[in-house]
Parts: structure tokens; sequence; C-alpha cells
């Protein structure tokens, strides 16, 4: 029988009174309002065509020469690939995170607060039924799966630095990923004219990520409060790159090009094109709107500058 390597050693995940009071709160709201797959939307009824899945001002490329080439069609197509895009996102993303938080709370066992533990396993429930609802939503929507992110550039090599570090690497890089995902869709999807059953499923969704964000968050400002300022330095230095990496994956992203019914006008390796969408002014715009929240806090806790 081969010996199980040992996990790395973690200092404990602990937390002060006013954060176990916050988890407990969370994992009592969860319990109480569990998203059923089958009545989350009304699935019989399906998806309404003729309105938009996202606004059209939030398109990765709106306001752009690229966008004035497209037909009204062309730009149809564009908005619901961008959905498509962001569905696989949470797909990828909420595959994953079962796998990482029940890894830790078998890993990690003895140096988890109890409500750190309890949590983890609540949230990875919430994750598995998260996936199966975005998988039934990309077949109402006659949408393809997008690539994983591992295939994107320097992707995988940051991920691949989590293993071994203290588990709260894994929260805080859960936490941004969940909050970039979660201001994007809903900043695009809330209004009456976007597709009711998409606009409601992502408002579903919602309900039950602003629990995970608040417990990202709670065990992540525990650690920073009491983290040596080397360790802390370090961590923000690492984080510094993941979050240059998200900002940049929602405001474009390359692959689109691929699943075009038509000619996209930015090639997959057209680096400058793709470098000036991503810094357009509607992008500029639309990135401080939507990920003020999660900007601010980076800022805050000196994971990015002001």
């Amino acid at each position: 029988m081969t010996a199980v390597a040992p996990a790395p050693a973690a200092s404990p995940i602990i937390l002060d009174e006013r954060s176990q009071k916050t988890v407990r709160t969370l994992i009592n709201a969860s319990h109480r309002n569990l998203l059923f797959l089958d009545k989350v939307v009304d699935w019989e009824t399906g998806i309404d065509f003729t309105k938009l899945p996202k606004l059209a001002e939030s398109s990765w490329i709106y306001g752009t020469e690229y966008w004035d080439m497209l037909t009204p069609e062309q730009r149809n197509e564009v908005l619901w690939l961008e959905t498509g895009r962001d569905v696989s996102y949470f797909i990828w993303l909420e595959q994953t995170l079962p796998e990482l938080y029940v890894g830790y709370v078998n890993k990690y066992h003895g140096t988890l607060a109890d409500e750190v533990r309890e949590y983890m396993l609540v949230f990875s429930r919430e994750e598995i039924v998260h996936t199966l609802m975005f998988r039934r939503y990309l077949q109402a929507a006659k949408l393809k799966m997008w690539s994983h992110p591992e295939n994107i550039p320097n992707y995988s090599a940051f991920e691949n630095q989590l293993a071994g570090r203290h588990p709260v690497y894994g929260v805080c890089w859960n936490l941004l990923i969940e909050w970039f995902a979660e201001l994007n869709s809903i900043y695009a999807t809330q209004t009456d004219a976007i597709d009711p059953l998409t606009r409601k499923m992502f408002r579903e969704h919602h309900t039950e990520e602003t629990r995970h964000i608040a417990f990202a968050r709670t065990v992540c400002e525990n650690y920073f409060a009491t983290a040596p300022k080397a360790e802390m330095d370090e961590m923000c230095a690492f984080f510094r790159k993941g979050y240059g990496f998200l900002l940049a994956e929602y405001s474009y992203m390359p692959e689109i090009a691929r699943h075009t019914s038509f000619h996209f006008p930015i090639q997959p390796d057209d680096k400058a094109a793709i470098e000036a969408v991503r810094n357009s002014p509607n992008n500029r715009r639309l990135n401080a709107e939507r990920f003020r929240d999660v900007h601010d806090w980076c800022v805050k806790y000196n994971i990015i500058d002001a």
C-alpha cells in the first residue's frame, strides 16, 4: 500500500467571535433557502430568443470599431456567445471548488474552525447544484461549452502554485474569481430587456453566491488581521497577478473568434487588437462600474494599488 504524503503544514484558520456568528448565520441561511434545480427557473417555458441575454453595452467589443463592423444579427450572436463564455466559466469554476474545499476539510480538519469546516461542506453542495443548472442552461440556450481556463496562457501556471500553500490562498482565489463573475453577470442581466429565464437564473444564483463571497471575505479578513507582514506581502504579490488576469479575461476573450458563425474581425493571435479592446474606453468604464466592490476591497488589503 502506497503511503499518503502528509498535508503541508498550515497555521489554523480561526475566527473571532463576530466572524463565527457571521458564518453561522450564512450556514443557517443556506439550510433555509436551498436552490432546487427543477424549480429555479421555468425550464419548460424556455428562453425567449427575441430578447437579449445581456446588455449590448456590456459586450466586450461594444463601443469599438469591431462592434460597428457587425450586423444586428451578428451583434446578437456575439452577446449570446459572451453569455455562453460566462456560464462556461461558472461551470468550470464550480466543478473545481467542491474538490478544493472538501480537500481542505480532509487535509486540514484539525486546523479549521468548526464553522469554517461546516460551511465548506455546505458551499460544496450548493456549487454542485449550480454546475447542473448552468449545464442545463447551455442546452436550453443552444450554446457550447467554452474551453477550460487551463488552456489560457499563464492560468494553469498560476493555479498550480496554490498547491502546498496555506488554505487561505485557495479561499482568497475563490473569492476573487466568484466576485468577478458575480459582479459581471448581475451588472449585465438584471433589466427588463433581458430574457426572463436568463435574468432569473443569474438572480437566483446570485443569492447563494453572495453568501459564498461573504464567507470567503470573512475568512480572508480574519487571516489578514493577524498574519505577519511578510506573509501578507507575499500573499498580496501573489494575488496581484490573479487580479490582473481576471480583469483581462472579463474584458475580452480571444476564443470567441472560434465560436462565431461568421468571420470574427479579431483573430485569436492579434495581440495588438486584443489589448486595444481590453483597454477600450467602454471596457475601462465597465470595469470601473461593475468591479468597484472587489477593486475597493483589494485596494484596502493592498492586493492592488489604488
